[in-house]
């Protein structure tokens, strides 16, 4: 004899048990995104490499990170991950440290030997003018699309101003290199010390189907400062690829850079480093609305550099410099206060950002240059049939993360194109934020940091500064991601349903409602750490 509903628990076993009919919302399973994922100028799925990395498959971790970002040993170094800003998990304790565990994976993946596949050959031929990111990372998205790509590059190494922009300190060569070989090492050529004047008479003699741009923005803006010589003067750009070509650079006495972005930070760490007695950041702008990241600030104020904001360089005479204080306004500028002082300087380095060299492009018919960036459409298209461009040399935010991003959309335009077909990106869900989720069901775990140098020794020389995580920190602090947005199958739903009316499906699988006993309650919803479940109404 069959027991009833109620001391046997087992679902179907009273049809009087089905409520479904009272209800006026449903609850449903979705998968919101992540902000983290969000934020991600490269477009990386996060979260989706994260869950790997706890669970230690470090492999399939960088294999997804594969899929969007070649470089993750790089990115883990030089990116300033908008992600961490984004994460959920800074109204809990602090954000999880993304970067930390891509840098492991991607110095995993260089010590394993890890390696990614070309696709099928479509026969078809692309160049890419720039070896920068944003051209490498084209053209690796290319080359797994299966199409033959040749990078040409004027300089005599690829990196572009990874290479020639970002210290050493910062970005060990080593591992620069490491990552470009992989890419090489499916079958895309890099020409060095190639320099292209007419783009599309190139083209079209080497018979290339498409041509990506990426020449970057490497030409140092300057501006004339009044001077009667006493004072030696250089620019930022000019001064870090003389360092990085290992000419012979020395730095004596009271060094000045003029300029409060990253490049102005990177070049007064590297003047310590080269053996100036007094390094002095002038910046025009307020301490507070300096453009460079407050990170890179800080590890330069513990090097020694010392930084004076709302200063303008007006003159410099007798080896001094006459400096006018700003007063920091409502207005995006500072305003001159009439207000003068006299300042000792050696060596004037100005920092005050680079520009994209424009003469390369004035033979491209259909193209159109304004504000010193090449106009693009959503697909990455000029005005130029076939040519396509991105990277710094088109209107964005000019970091290495958004150069990657551009690198990856324009190759999947491109193989469109090449298709006679249009790209449209994914749509994107619904984003998660922080009042979706119940913080609360997690557990405090503090954020792990990476070591790093002692003073002494980052003063001394162009040793790495940040170390890396081991392996049971890089676990753990994967571990710390609260998968926001989508199910990690942590049964609140089905243990907190009054109706038993969630079935599970077996691990990777999550659940399923049965429509036929959930009266709407929402209590589902309303007990998912991580957003996961949404009531709609039973109109939909």
């Amino acid at each position: 004899m069959n027991k009833p509903f109620a001391i046997t628990l087992d679902v179907g076993s009273s049809l009087l048990n089905k409520t479904g009919s009272w209800r006026t919302e449903r609850p449903v399973y979705l998968d919101r995104l992540p902000p983290c994922n969000n934020a991600c100028p490269a477009g990386e799925n996060i979260q989706a490499w994260l869950y790997h990395a706890e669970e230690g498959r470090y492999e399939q971790a960088w294999r997804e990170i594969m899929k969007n970002n070649p470089f993750p040993a790089v990115m883990g170094r030089v990116c300033y991950h908008p992600c961490e800003k984004a994460c959920n998990r800074v109204h809990l304790d602090d954000a999880v440290g993304i970067n930390s565990v891509e840098r492991f994976l991607g110095d995993q993946a260089l010590r394993e030997g890890w390696q990614v596949s070309p696709g099928e050959d479509s026969g078809k031929r692309v160049m890419v003018v720039g070896a920068g990111p944003a051209g490498l990372a084209c053209a690796y998205h290319l080359r797994s699309l299966g199409h033959q790509v040749t990078v040409y590059e004027a300089s005599a190494q690829a990196g572009g101003m990874v290479r020639y922009g970002i210290p050493k300190y910062r970005m060990p060569r080593e591992k620069l290199k490491a990552e470009i070989r992989r890419i090489e090492e499916m079958g895309v050529e890099i020409v060095l010390n190639t320099r292209i004047d007419d783009i599309q008479s190139f083209q079209q003699a080497n018979g290339f189907d498409a041509v990506f741009l990426a020449i970057g923005a490497q030409q140092p803006k300057r501006i004339e400062i009044p001077s009667d010589g006493s004072v030696q003067q250089l620019d930022a750009v000019g001064l870090l690829r003389t360092i990085e070509e290992e000419e012979h650079v020395s730095l004596r006495g009271r060094v000045v850079i003029y300029g409060g972005g990253n490049t102005a930070i990177d070049v007064a760490r590297s003047a310590i480093r080269m053996g100036a007695t007094q390094v002095t950041l002038l910046v025009y702008e307020a301490r507070e609305k300096m453009p460079a990241h407050e990170m890179e600030i800080a590890e330069a104020l513990e090097e020694g550099v010392e930084i004076l904001p709302l200063r303008a360089i007006r003159e410099i005479r007798d080896g001094r410099l006459k400096l006018e204080q700003m007063v920091d306004g409502e207005g995006q500028w500072p305003q001159a206060s009439g207000q003068f002082e006299s300042f000792p300087a050696d060596l004037v380095i100005q920092a005050l950002g680079q520009q994209v060299e424009t003469d390369l492009l004035q033979g491209l018919v259909g193209a159109r240059v304004e504000d010193d960036a090449l106009q693009v459409d959503v697909e990455m298209k000029s005005g130029c049939e076939g040519i396509f461009a991105g990277g710094d040399m088109v209107p964005s935010a000019r970091t290495v993360t958004t150069a990657i991003g551009h690198g990856k959309h324009a190759a999947r335009s491109i193989d469109a194109w090449l298709r006679g077909e249009q790209y449209h990106k994914p749509v994107k869900h619904e984003l998660v934020d922080i009042e979706k989720m119940n913080t609360w069901y997690y557990t405090d775990a503090p954020r792990t940091v990476r070591p790093m140098l002692d003073i002494v020794r980052r003063q001394s020389g162009f040793a790495e500064v940040v170390g890396d995580l081991d392996e049971i920190n890089a676990a753990y602090e994967a571990r710390r991601c609260m998968s926001c947005g989508n199910c990690f199958e942590c049964d609140n739903c089905y243990g907190v349903c009054p109706d038993n009316a969630i079935t599970k499906l077996g691990p990777g699988n999550r659940f399923e409602f049965k429509y036929d006993y959930c009266k709407g309650c929402g209590m589902c919803a309303t007990e998912c750490p991580c957003g996961a479940i949404k009531m709609e109404s039973e109109n939909i």
